[in-house]
């Protein structure tokens, strides 16, 4: 699979590696291959010291696809056969976003951690389940949120803020436009029982990042909507959608998220969030500085004293990978909570549930 910049299914960021073991001293696979995020889960788990040596999928092309990237990675002849592998640690997986709970509960059932592609549920009952398995088996329920934990930028603006560079965030806007690229989707894609709406899709990562920026454990759904705009031919396609969040501590949130990235940009999405804080703001230019710079990961950080723009592509990394296989061996939750995990995904549905139900009972 060719990887792009101008393809939010196809791309697959590649940092520098920051191992945090040593060879074979976390070993895992990969598994149902369905969405490129596949190799960007991959590349991070790979660059921060972790071992692939297994994968499954039913798709002999996609399986070919994968190994040809990563020679190193074994097939098997069906799931369960990684499921009964001891040594390995974590399966990582992007599958049919309806079917990640199930394989997630294989995963979690048979003594291992589990590290789907968003979203990581598409119905609330999936998510009650998997909170129980969780805390019954002791393994993690990992989620590559990657718009924020595999993004420079996105990292980077964490750190400023947990350093006080803004203050008290106050409210977060999150722009989030995606390229359609309706030609290179697959049949799922535009089944709305199978990836679950725009803002259970898509919308997990914003939620996720509000959540992060915030430092919010809860937060209430104020406003969702979630439409098809312009593609009445994809009947199963939400094209727009749109929330609106407050945080357990006073704080906000606004999203919008679209498949409207117009073929001129050269990449995928002009991804921006905008924090805005009680001593200063931070603007996030997460893929490109449009006009000016492609790829790009960019934050513009205003105080009371200057203005700078911070560089941070290439420079700052992806610490989340290293991070979460530590919380796997150690137990600990430096990477992410689980509660946190759950929370973005679950606040997700039920903004995309109230859009639903908006637009069932006929509202614009």
């Amino acid at each position: 699979m060719a990887v792009s910049i101008g393809e939010g299914a196809t791309y697959a960021p590649q940092g520098k590696a920051a191992p945090v073991v040593g060879p074979g001293e976390f070993e895992f696979a990969a598994a149902y291959l369905d969405h490129g995020h596949i190799y960007g889960q991959t590349n991070g788990l790979i660059e921060a010291g972790a071992t692939l040596t297994h994968v499954y999928d039913p798709s002999p092309e996609r399986l070919r696809a994968y190994q040809a990237r990563y020679p190193e990675a074994r097939a098997v002849a069906s799931f369960t056969d990684l499921l009964e592998n001891d040594r390995l640690q974590l399966i990582a997986a992007a599958a049919i976003p309806d079917q990640r709970a199930a394989i997630g509960a294989r995963v979690i059932e048979a003594g291992k951690h589990y590290f789907t592609d968003k979203s990581p549920f598409t119905t609330l009952e999936q998510l009650e389940t998997l909170r129980g398995l969780v805390a019954e088996h002791q393994r993690r329920y990992f989620v590559y949120y990657s718009e924020r934990l595999h993004n420079e930028a996105a990292w980077h603006a964490g750190e400023l803020i947990a350093q006080g560079a803004v203050g008290r965030v106050l409210h977060v806007l999150i722009l989030a436009p995606h390229r359609l690229s309706r030609e290179t989707r697959p049949e799922w894609f535009f089944d709305k029982a199978r990836y679950g709406g725009i803002i259970t899709d898509i919308g997990s990562h914003q939620v996720e990042q509000f959540l992060a920026y915030a430092g919010c454990e809860d937060a209430t759904v104020a406003y969702a909507r979630a439409r098809n705009l312009n593609h009445p031919d994809l009947p199963g396609l939400e094209d727009l959608g749109e929330f609106a969040l407050v945080g357990d501590n006073g704080a906000s949130c606004y999203a919008r998220l679209d498949w409207f990235t117009p073929d001129g940009l050269p990449v995928w999405g002009d991804g921006r969030t905008f924090i805005t804080g009680t001593a200063g703001t931070l603007e996030l230019r997460k893929y490109v500085d449009p006009a000016r710079r492609a790829p790009a990961s960019i934050i513009v950080r205003a105080d009371g004293k200057s203005v700078e723009t911070v560089d941070c592509l290439g420079k700052v990394g992806f610490p989340f990978f290293g991070q979460l296989i530590l919380d796997a061996l150690n137990g600990t939750e430096t990477a992410m909570t689980q509660a946190h995990i759950f929370r973005a995904a679950e606040l997700s549905m039920r903004a995309q549930a109230l859009a639903d139900r908006r637009h069932a009972d006929g509202e614009p």
